[in-house]
């Protein structure tokens, strides 16, 4: 029989070891002794039979060389790593194996005597055109990318559908024209380019067996199973006519059936209805609830007991019953999910919520006849699947403008309201290609010559409260550990306890004279490795077990270590962004009002914000400079309120922290982008960075020929290098100043060099404080100091 019998294809097909005996040939003049030798074992086998180099399409001699091409591919199908790969060897578009791996026998065994292995996507049509396309880049050097995956589907034992994708490697092969093959000419290839499809014109340009394939293709295939089925997943959801198709719903069981590696499970799903609490069946073709059993509804309360009712609608996590008949025991049937799941059969089930930011919309209910055969590890699976599940809920509920958001949403995470239309125009150009049929990209979102603001509110001196808190815990942790050893000590004198209590004394004292980086990592590793232990031994001693749990009560659970002086610290942190964020959003709807512009602020140890204005952020022909003034002295105006504020809110904390203000002045229109991959705006161009410099760098400047910070506790900076920005500031200064906002104590001072900025300035006065809301009075941040602690 030949190979070529029954298939049309532009290449007469020959198994043929020409290029790996080529190989074998190079290899045999190695100076690698043992290749070498390998190498001329190989070439001595294939000697005496010329057929094996120059080619043959007979399916016998296949058979009469079995041994000899087992030989020749030994090295390609290393014995070692047999039943563990997936190999095989072929040829092209043709489902004649000649030598496989152990493991790929197996497979092709399990799937059965009635099995015929085909690639699963690869349509007859295109087989031809794409020998073709092959032929036009191995001999004509045409770089056509014509690669695709190609797949097996291939049952195992259970049944169940594996996924299995194709690599091939065709290093070993040869193409070769024969008379009946024609030129091709570039105009000829310019007409294939636009004609895929068209058979009749591929065969008139590359004949019936107009080219000699030669050679052989080594396929490597790889379970895909879970990620194609993921992949179907999506596909299915993918528009509401599928899922309105009679055997939608079998092709979904089918696939999570390949998904989880079970064949004895269905799917089910029930709508959640927030405004009167209830759960609703899915009306479809082969739709079914396990949650409602025959019920077209049910209140919540009804359908779950209190837990999976919390885990479910609060928590919005999945649960599992692995074993229904048992918690239906357990429950005395008092639990109504798990006596419908016993009243319909089911032995085990899986229940996630299919939810998004706004709350729950429904619930999809994977079942079971066995027990045991669904639990909370199977259950973790559906993680990869339920964003599409999800998005096609919310494709069922949403019409386009919702989908506009979601498309932001994907690409681009929380948008500001003054820049949402430039997004919601590219996701509209998205769908639009998407819709078309053409390659949807999310394009460049950027904004030229729009003019920013940047201010800061920075924690003064958060590094050495920080390291302060950290010495009181590791000092208290400390001398509670003393206490223990010195007691255990007098109980038994044991050299260890004393060299113990001497490395206690010595940490005690670095922390006291000479707190360093990692000073507090080696006191943490010195509990960790010698004290825990310990404390474990002793545990046992009735006098000092009392002591040790003690100490045991005051470490923190979540941290493992003492945490109580660096507990105030964070919370002091937190509550002081938290506050001080809040303060500022609430602002910021003022001030968009006034003439709307870009907004973002960030919560590291302080709130810093960004602000951006000018013409394309608006898209209206209203952007005058004025808008800009306006905004400058906005910015400062609510700087000084926000400084009021935190020392208004500042007894309320549990650590005393100062903070000072910081505005940036940038005289330049400069221009933004958004970072698809950083999720926000940044400035484009060399010169523009140069803001982004300063921002990072400014706040930690020393005024010129001085160890003084240019941020100074009490004080507003305002940072600046134009004389005109200077003037510009004084006047709003000496406005906020009749408002008593601001002190009369200007100074303008030089600050020192930063890397690669030069010439900056900054203004500095005070803030006027009030003692509280009511109070009428003006104080400096001294006065006020003195009149809170008085």
């Amino acid at each position: 029989m030949d190979i070529n019998d029954s298939i049309e294809s532009p290449m007469m097909l020959k198994v043929g070891f020409n290029k790996l005996l080529e190989h074998y040939e190079n290899l045999a003049k190695s100076d690698d002794e043992f290749l070498s030798a390998k190498a001329k074992r190989v070439l001595k086998t294939a000697k005496p039979y010329p057929e094996l180099r120059d080619g043959f399409s007979e399916t016998q001699i296949l058979k009469d060389r079995e041994k000899e091409i087992s030989v020749i591919l030994q090295d390609s199908f290393a014995p070692v790593l047999t039943t563990n790969e997936i190999k095989t060897a072929s040829v092209p578009f043709h489902d004649l194996i000649f030598n496989s791996s152990e493991r790929f026998k197996n497979i092709i065994k399990i799937a059965g005597d009635g099995f015929e292995l085909n690639i699963k996507n690869m349509p007859d049509d295109d087989r031809y055109i794409i020998a073709c396309t092959i032929i036009l880049n191995f001999c004509y050097g045409y770089n056509l990318n014509f690669k695709r995956p190609f797949y097996y589907e291939i049952p195992d034992a259970n049944g169940i559908l594996r996924y299995y994708k194709i690599l091939y490697n065709a290093d070993f092969c040869e193409i070769i024209p024969t008379e009946k093959a024609k030129e091709i000419t570039k105009e000829d290839y310019d007409e294939l380019l636009d004609n895929f499809e068209n058979v009749a014109l591929w065969k008139e340009k590359f004949p019936v067996e107009s080219y000699i394939f030669k050679g052989f293709v080594i396929s490597n295939i790889f379970d895909v199973t879970e990620d194609q089925s993921i992949s179907n997943i999506k596909s299915s959801l993918i528009g509401e006519d599928k899922r309105k198709e009679e055997g939608f719903m079998d092709s979904f069981h089918e696939i999570f059936r390949s998904l989880l590696g079970i064949n004895d499970i269905k799917v089910g799903f029930s709508i959640y209805n927030e405004e009167d609490d209830i759960f609703e069946r899915v009306y479809g073709v082969g739709m079914h609830s396990y949650l409602l059993g025959d019920s077209e509804n049910s209140k919540c309360s009804d359908s779950l007991c209190h837990w999976s009712y919390h885990r479910l609608l609060k928590e919005k996590k999945f649960f599992s019953v692995s074993d229904v008949d048992r918690d239906f025991d357990i429950s005395k049937g008092k639990a109504p999910h798990i006596a419908n799941l016993k009243n319909q059969g089911v032995k085990s089930a899986i229940f996630a919520p299919i939810a998004n930011d706004e709350g729950l919309m429904g619930i999809i209910e994977i079942v079971s006849s066995t027990p045991q055969t669904l639990n909370s590890i199977n259950a973790n699976k559906l993680v990869d699947v339920m964003p599409f599940i999800v998005s096609a809920v919310e494709r069922s509920k949403n019409d386009e403008e919702n989908l506009i958001e979601a498309i932001i949403q994907k690409e681009c995470t929380s948008i500001h309201p003054s820049v949402h239309w430039r997004f919601a125009k590219e996701a509209k150009e998205f769908i639009k290609d998407e819709m078309e049929g053409r390659e949807a990209s999310f394009k460049k979102i950027a904004f030229n010559n729009i003019y920013p603001l940047y201010g800061q509110i920075d924690i003064k001196g958060s590094s050495e409260a920080r390291n302060k808190a950290t010495r009181q815990d590791l000092t208290l942790q400390l001398k509670a550990i003393k206490n223990v050893l010195v007691k255990a000590s007098e109980i038994e004198t044991l050299p260890i306890y004393e060299q113990f209590i001497y490395q206690i004394d010595t940490y005690q004292k670095g922390l006291n004279e000479n707190f360093q980086v990692d000073s507090e990592q080696q006191i943490s590793n010195f509990f960790k490795d010698d004290i825990e232990p310990l404390l474990k031994h002793l545990y046992v001693v009735d006098v000092l077990k009392e002591e040790i749990q003690t100490y045991y009560d005051s470490i923190d659970d979540k941290v493992n270590v003492l945490y109580k002086h660096r507990k105030d610290y964070d919370d002091t942190i937190a509550k002081i962004n938290v506050e001080m964020a809040s303060l500022l959003d609430k602002k910021q709807v003022e001030a968009q009002q006034m003439y709307p512009h870009y907004f973002e602020r960030f919560k590291t140890d302080g709130v810093e914000h960004n602000m951006y204005i000018g013409e394309s952020i608006t898209k209206e022909d209203s952007f005058n400079r004025i808008y800009l003034y306006n905004l400058r002295l906005w910015q400062l105006q609510v700087m000084c309120e926000m400084e009021n504020a935190y020392y208004l809110m500042q007894s309320d904390f549990p650590v005393a922290l100062d903070v000072a203000s910081m505005i940036l002045v940038f005289n330049q229109p400069l221009s933004i982008s958004f970072r698809m991959d950083e999720k926000q705006f940044d400035v484009d161009g060399t010169y523009n960075a140069r803001y982004e410099i300063v921002k990072k760098r400014v706040d930690k400047a020393y005024i010129k020929g001085t160890k003084e910070r240019v941020t100074q506790k009490g004080k507003i900076s305002i940072v600046y290098s134009q004389k005109q920005d200077e003037l510009e500031y004084l006047s709003y200064i000496k406005f906020l100043q009749s408002k008593h906002y601001l002190d009369t104590d200007i100074e303008i001072v030089e600050l020192q060099d930063l890397q690669a900025v030069t010439g900056l300035k900054a203004i500095r006065v005070s803030v006027l404080y009030h003692k509280n809301e009511d109070d009428k009075a003006f104080y400096t941040y001294d006065d006020l100091m003195k009149e809170i602690k008085s």
